[in-house]
């Protein structure tokens, strides 16, 4: 094998949200099999010292500020009848690059985190090309529209993306996805699925980080009267931001009736300005950002994860599972993750009185914290998890494929 073009949307460091913990972990993977050299976007100071970690795990780096105003990037994709989701990650400096580093190096494969980077694999590379699309964005986006959330656009967001998903399945060696669930909607949406190679590779936990042994409950918590219920997320991600506010709008007075001091804490960067309003409300808690989401697991009676629109596993959930924490989740966020209801978790429908019901269950449930941690310990290793990747990389590149 030679060396890997490996290009992602974000700078996989520090690994602190769901898409940059699986980018991270598949860098990581990738540097164990041979040189890689990283093309991903920053996008926040964070990001920007993030991209110095790169220098101590890729052989070079290229690492542009991403910057374009999404009404620009609107434009573009208006005129030029792609996704925005496309535009809006359009780089011609990141595109020259890609290609100076094709000539240079001996790049025998390119491996894409995100469909938002197919764009810029060459039409002409000849290697091996694994495509990471994690979840079927196009269903995303059809989602938001069937639930009446700005329609038009994302009706159409959904149909130029499930062009662009097949596309790049063709052009492919292998494209993968988070679950088994999520692969056999991509296999069902492509016109042709027997020119794709789909794959299923799921996600991991560092168990050895997320460790309840490790880290002592936040005290501003635990302090308190609740009981205390605790949902983790990029906040300003809408499916989180859509959870979060039905939490606090349904389930939160629900509870509180029966536990008039139960408490819900919204813990992750971004909260919007709809979120943070609940601030307001007696008994909900806006934290935002914090330097470590551990202690307010630690803190929690109860793990909620009440998503409505949700694709692939969830990183939060696997994270609480880890912390020994009961869980309590909708189906939707139960997706990609083999845990068994009642056991190493519970998953209840979005319903104000029926998570009350099996919220009850949860607290003080200490078995079920112990068997979800060692649920996680034996299916959700990252080496487990990414082990696929090398036969998917040592495979001859296809005699013939579909030109980009």
């Amino acid at each position: 094998m030679g060396d890997i073009l490996f290009l992602a949307h974000r700078v996989p460091f520090p690994p602190n949200r769901g898409d940059k913990i699986r980018a991270h972990h598949l860098l990581r993977k990738l540097s164990q099999m041979a040189p890689v050299h990283v093309g991903c976007f920053a996008e926040t100071d964070e990001d920007r010292q993030g991209a110095k970690a790169l220098s101590s795990i890729a052989a070079t780096c290229f690492v542009p500020n991403r910057k374009k105003p999404l009404v620009l990037a609107g434009a573009e994709a208006v005129l030029s009848r792609k996704p925005v989701s496309l535009t809006a990650f359009h780089s011609k400096n990141l595109g020259d690059w890609v290609r100076t580093t094709i000539e240079k190096q001996d790049i025998t494969a390119i491996v894409v985190f995100s469909g938002q980077m197919g764009q810029y694999i060459p039409a002409d590379f000849p290697g091996r090309s694994i495509i990471d699309l994690c979840d079927v964005d196009s269903a995303k986006f059809e989602g938001y529209a069937k639930h009446g959330e700005r329609v038009w656009l994302n009706q159409r967001e959904g149909r130029l993306l499930a062009m662009e998903e097949e596309r790049l399945a063709r052009r492919a060696d292998a494209t993968i996805l988070i679950t088994e669930n999520e692969a056999a909607l991509f296999r069902g949406r492509l016109k042709n699925p027997s020119r794709a190679n789909v794959q299923v590779i799921g996600n991991g936990i560092d168990a050895a980080f997320f460790d309840p042994a490790k880290v002592d409950p936040h005290p501003a918590i635990c302090g308190a009267k609740g009981p205390h219920f605790v949902f983790t997320g990029q906040m300003d991600y809408r499916p989180n931001e859509q959870a979060a506010i039905w939490a606090a709008e349904n389930f939160l007075p629900a509870i509180r009736k029966r536990y008039p001091n139960a408490q819900f804490h919204v813990v992750g960067r971004n909260p919007t300005a709809a979120l943070k309003r609940f601030a307001e409300k007696k008994g909900v808690n806006i934290w935002g950002e914090v330097p470590d989401v551990r202690p307010f697991l630690a803190a929690a009676d109860c793990v909620v994860a009440p998503l409505l629109i949700a694709r692939g596993v969830q990183n939060k959930v696997l994270e609480a599972m880890a912390m020994e924490r009961p869980v309590l989740l909708t189906p939707e966020a139960a997706t990609g993750i083999a845990a068994q209801n009642g056991r190493e978790w519970s998953v209840c429908a979005a319903d104000a009185e029926a998570m009350c019901d099996h919220a009850e269950t949860l607290l003080g449930h200490v078995e079920m914290g112990r068997a979800a941690r060692k649920f996680v310990l034996e299916h959700h290793a990252w080496e487990a998890m990414l082990s696929p990747l090398s036969a998917l990389l040592a495979e001859p590149p296809a005699e013939a494929r579909n030109a980009a």
